[in-house]
């Protein structure tokens, strides 16, 4: 590395944690690779025709949106979103309690500028999504760890964590929870979990970032309340995107909440990127409008929905049930193997020489763990190929347990 660089980095820079599934790409895409490691949609489930029909319809407004845009966002889109939501949030919000972001990531990033000094601490899942423990990260938080089960985090425990915590002189600035379908544990936070950690919320003067990015992408059962719509007083931050029910390269989330972090989380986003694409968010808008939010959303469904179904069931077939268990998830994109006796990082590498990838479970713990756990998305590939490659990683797991 060249000194000019080396010796004027910031401490954020010589601090900052890569993402581990980016850094792997190279070795996933080798030719032949079945991998289950990416979060990626299918793109045959694209609705690339629909969207497409919106391009006309910009044509009559094109010089403003090939202009700058509001950094809140395209209001007709915040519009719809306001009454598409309103279901879930429990009340249509206001245009100033909505931004637009240059997808949910974003607004992770701008949590961190608004509320994160270094040192402060944050109340996460155990495991937990990895790039928002990364964002939080390089804004120099860090973790109190709650355990996940199937009903989701394990919101009895956080009362004496956070009384230890603050015995100790550690500052809590807010709690981040991935309720529905959760990444990478795919359990779901049950009603009673939402209405305690609400009561947590209250007691100790602790925000709610409710990350909700697969909750519409639900496969069985019944939707369940969002936190935001349990708490009055205004409390929760929710995080959504089109990302996981339109497409990802549309770049669209958004974050619904009290309008003074709205405005916070504002201010930062035009520091950022002055305001997300003018010329997207009007697209998806249009897409909304005419009605395929609602007629595609289901097609999605059903196609993932085979998918989580042919990767269970090749589980069964091909792993040693005897050593590895996991949660059937009931929506989102993953399944999480816990394997306790089966070391996750040696399994990768012999799993790689039989051309099959996955992601280990230490990244998704911010404070150590999960040598011995694995993340397995089903949502890219089809049956055929998940079932020729959980049959590989049984054989490697089978060869390791000899």
């Amino acid at each position: 590395m060249s000194k000019i660089w080396e010796s004027n980095f910031s401490n954020k820079a010589k601090n900052v944690r890569p993402s581990p599934i980016r850094e792997i790409l190279s070795v996933i895409r080798q030719p032949g690779m079945i991998s289950f490691a990416g979060g990626m949609p299918a793109p045959e489930v694209f609705p690339v025709k629909e969207f497409h029909k919106g391009v006309d319809a910009l044509l009559n407004d094109g010089p403003n949106l090939l202009q700058y845009g509001t950094t809140e966002g395209y209001p007709p889109l915040k519009e719809f979103l306001s009454g598409w939501t309103a279901p879930r949030m429990g009340r249509k919000v206001s245009l100033d309690e909505m931004l637009l972001t240059t997808g949910s990531q974003q607004g992770l990033d701008l949590m961190g500028w608004a509320m994160i000094d270094p040192g402060d601490y944050i109340i996460t899942e155990d495991p937990s999504y990895l790039a928002a423990i990364t964002a939080f990260h390089n804004h120099g938080s860090r973790f109190i760890s709650i355990p996940v089960d199937a009903r989701g985090m394990v919101v009895e425990i956080i009362p004496e964590a956070i009384e230890k915590a603050r015995a100790e002189g550690k500052n809590i600035k807010f709690i981040y929870t991935i309720v529905n379908f959760q990444n990478p544990a795919g359990s779901t936070m049950t009603l009673e979990r939402r209405k305690k950690l609400v009561e947590i919320s209250h007691k100790y003067n602790i925000p709610i970032l409710e990350d909700d990015p697969y909750g519409y992408v639900r496969y069985d059962g019944e939707h369940l309340p969002s936190i935001f719509s349990l708490d009055p007083d205004g409390g929760v931050i929710y995080a959504g995107t089109f990302s996981k029910i339109l497409a990802p390269g549309t770049r669209i989330g958004w974050c619904s909440g009290n309008k003074d972090i709205i405005r916070k989380l504002t201010v930062f986003k035009q520091a950022t990127d002055l305001c997300s694409s003018p010329i997207t968010q009007a697209l998806v808008y249009e897409y909304c409008k005419m009605g395929y939010l609602d007629s595609h959303l289901p097609n999605i469904i059903a196609n993932y929905r085979e998918k989580r179904d042919a990767m269970d069931a090749s589980f069964r077939k091909h792993l040693p049930l005897d050593e590895v268990s996991w949660v059937k998830p009931e929506g989102g994109f993953f399944f999480w193997l816990d394997m306790p006796n089966i070391d996750a990082k040696t399994l990768f590498d012999k799993a790689i020489e039989k051309k099959v990838a996955f992601v280990i479970g230490a990244p998704f713990f911010a404070n150590g763990g999960g040598e011995h756990n694995a993340r397995m998305n089903f949502t890219f590939s089809s049956p055929e190929v998940i079932d020729e490659g959980v049959k590989r990683l049984g054989e490697a797991m089978r060869e390791m347990l000899k």
